[in-house]
């Protein structure tokens, strides 16, 4: 049973399920933390604790591979404002006015958004069901937002929170589109660690006038460990074991098990925050996760 049990833990596989249960637990404690851990705050100290971490492992690679940064800094810099201070810092003003349901739900539709920018952006072909794929999506989006009221949006009664993770996922979108045109040759652990490191100081001034404004995290155990949870385990674990599972079985296989987040959100927010998942949720879920299946499709030659 053991050496079995052992073969198992060590299957890319298992990599692939422990970050979007990382990434699903970020989004409901940061959720839950709502009104004693600031937005802000907490994506400051989140990369900054990530970052002496990162820098414990990257440091040797980060030397060897200086002259690479010197040469992409400009792409690195640009990589890293797109994914760690607008992506994450956007993710976290949402959660201050929308659930973590919603904001998984909304964000899990990325891969569409991905696929519009690489036409509008790169040029890349858009076939006639890659078109469906997205309009599809887009009605699941629409969904969730108007809370399975669609007529709702003409009156433009909408959440802050969902107009943030849109934000969220436009940048997202610009990061992995910037990463595929441009690709770095660095280590990827260097790689994370460089754009961590030019990231945080854009975080800095909105960090520093949360505290100006008098918001500032009062210093319990139960804030420490969401902070700590989220620098730790989807800030600098999820990039490992996600890593180890797309090296193990493709970056296509892997994309797959993104479709957990919302999945494992709405179950944890379900048991933890008491959060329901409503019938327009569930219709929501089959039109993205369908939208995505025929966005994703590649014409045969």
């Amino acid at each position: 049973m053991m050496p079995r049990l052992k073969s198992l833990l060590a299957s890319p596989y298992a990599f692939l399920v422990l970050p979007p249960l990382f990434w699903s637990g970020n989004a409901v404690l940061a959720r839950a933390a709502v009104g004693a851990v600031p937005p802000f705050t907490l994506s400051f100290w989140r990369w900054a604790i990530a970052l002496l971490i990162l820098l414990a492992v990257a440091w040797p690679r980060l030397v060897d591979q200086r002259h690479v940064v010197r040469r992409h800094w400009r792409l690195l810099l640009a990589l890293a404002v797109s994914s760690v201070t607008a992506y994450n810092t956007l993710l976290y003003l949402a959660l201050q006015t929308t659930t973590a349901i919603n904001v998984t739900l909304v964000g899990s539709v990325m891969p569409v958004t991905i696929v519009a920018l690489s036409w509008a952006w790169l040029g890349e072909r858009l076939g006639p069901l890659q078109a469906v794929g997205m309009a599809v999506s887009l009605l699941g989006v629409l969904l969730v937002i108007s809370d399975g009221r669609p007529a709702s949006l003409l009156e433009l009664r909408v959440r802050a929170g969902d107009g943030w993770v849109l934000l969220a996922m436009a940048s997202w979108s610009v990061y992995s589109v910037l990463l595929r045109r441009h690709p770095v040759p660095m280590d990827p652990v260097a790689q994370i660690t460089v754009l961590v490191l030019f990231g945080l100081p854009f975080i800095l001034p909105l960090y520093l006038w949360e505290v100006a404004q008098g918001t500032v995290m009062p210093l319990t155990p139960g804030n420490m460990a969401v902070v700590g949870y989220a620098a730790l385990f989807p800030g600098v674990l999820a990039y490992y074991f996600w890593n180890r599972g797309v090296a193990g079985v493709g970056a296509g296989v892997a994309g797959q098990y993104t479709y957990l987040v919302p999945i494992l959100t709405a179950l944890l927010s379900t048991l933890f925050l008491g959060e329901t998942v409503r019938w327009f949720h569930l219709v929501a879920l089959a039109f993205i996760f369908s939208g995505i299946a025929l966005a994703n499709r590649r014409p045969k030659r």
